[in-house]
Formats: C-alpha cells, structure tokens, sequence
C-alpha cells in the first residue's frame, strides 16, 4: 500500500491552500481557492514555480519559496491532524495476524517535511524510515510514474501489486502511468470527477477503504498463485 500524505494521512490541503493564498497574494498575483486547489493540490514544488510564473509573467529566484515555509510550519504546527479515519485504516492494514500489509508514504513533498507532518499527526509509528519516500528521491515527481515505482522497488514489490492512496488528480496520474490501482479518496478538497477514470476506485470516507481493498484486491490475490 503506498499512501499520499497530504490530504490521504495529515489533514494539511485545507492550511496550504490558506497560506498559498497568502503567498500569490505577496508576490503580486492572485489564484482563486478553485484554482488554487486545482492547480496546486497535489503538485511537485516545479509545478508550482512554474503556475506562478507564468500568472506573473517573470521568473522568480530559484530559492524563492523558503522565504515562505515559515507559514507553513507554523500553520502545521497549531493545526495539523491526521485525516479523519486514517489511524484506524493503518492500525488495521498493519496489525493483522499473519497478513499484514506493507505500507509506504510517497508524497511530492521534502522528506524532512514528510517525515515532521507524520510526527505531528501522531502517525510515525506506522512508517519505518526506509518506507518514506519523496520526490526529491526521483528525477520527476507526479504526475510521472517515478516516485511511486521507486517506492515499489524499493519496497521489493512489483508495481502491479501496488495499491496507491491518494486524494489529488495529479497522484491518481502517476498511479495509473506506473500500473498501479488508484484509490481516490475525495473526502478532502479534491471532487471525485477529478479523480475518477481508467484504474480507478473513487471514495470519500477513509474507514472504507479496508473493504475496499479486499473488494476491489483481494480475488485478484487469490487467484494470482494458481496462474
């Protein structure tokens, strides 16, 4: 199982699209939340840069967002929560006697950023270090396929064996370009015809998702061994 973070364990889309409005705002453009979920929701830091330079016609400093990550983490820490649901899904996908599941995180995100958001949400206990992975680990973050089949390489799983959590139209991308089944969770701010297509189960509460995955997974892996 590879899992988004933001948006599929820590609550967090809702406070960046604050504070990216905040952002566009000081640098002299401006997105609507709309587009600001739209375009940014899910995307690497390059697509980001590259959104808001062409709104302001110019390009910025290549170091330009640290000046702005304080709001983030400061934003994080008085706010940040893990998705509603999401400790009882993990606690139940790794806790099975005998068939536990091997879960990972891959996110567009920093690794040191990935790994402070889990620590907040209180989610740490479920990921080793060598299960976290980050764009910055890639040459392309999504919607490539890269992130999540190094992540599956890594992990010693064939990417056809990988289920993929993700609540953006950018990570469903990169599920499908990869050859992995998408869950597309829309119970954030992304709506579920954003994330509906080819490959594909759609849904909006997070304590679904185990029978889910043995609904829409598991015949699948009963009948592999006898092929």
């Amino acid at each position: 199982m590879i899992f988004d973070c933001d948006g599929v364990l820590v609550d967090s889309e809702r406070l960046c699209v604050k504070v990216d409005a905040l952002i566009v705002a000081d640098l002299g453009c401006v997105f609507s939340e709309a587009e600001i979920i739209e375009k940014f929701v899910g995307s690497s830091a390059e697509v980001y840069t590259a959104a808001i330079e062409e709104r302001l016609g110019r390009p910025l400093p290549k170091d330009w967002l640290q000046a702005y990550e304080h709001l983030y983490e400061a934003a994080f820490v008085a706010q940040l929560t893990a998705v509603d649901g999401v400790e009882e899904v993990l606690t139940r996908l790794t806790h099975r006697a005998g068939s536990a599941v091997p879960v990972c995180v891959a996110s567009n995100g920093p690794r040191d950023g990935i790994r402070k958001n889990l620590e907040l949400a209180s989610l740490t206990r479920y990921f080793e270090p060598q299960a976290i992975f980050s764009a910055a680990d890639v040459p392309r973050g999504k919607p490539a396929p890269d992130l999540f089949l190094h992540a599956a390489r890594s992990m010693g799983v064939p990417p056809e064996r990988c289920a993929v959590i993700e609540d953006s139209a950018y990570g469903v991308r990169a599920a499908r370009a990869a050859g992995m089944r998408a869950f597309g969770y829309c119970g954030g701010l992304t709506p579920a015809s954003r994330l509906a297509g080819p490959g594909t189960v759609v849904f909006d509460d997070m304590r679904a998702l185990p029978d889910l995955l043995s609904r829409h997974l598991g015949g699948e892996r009963r009948r592999r061994p006898s092929q």
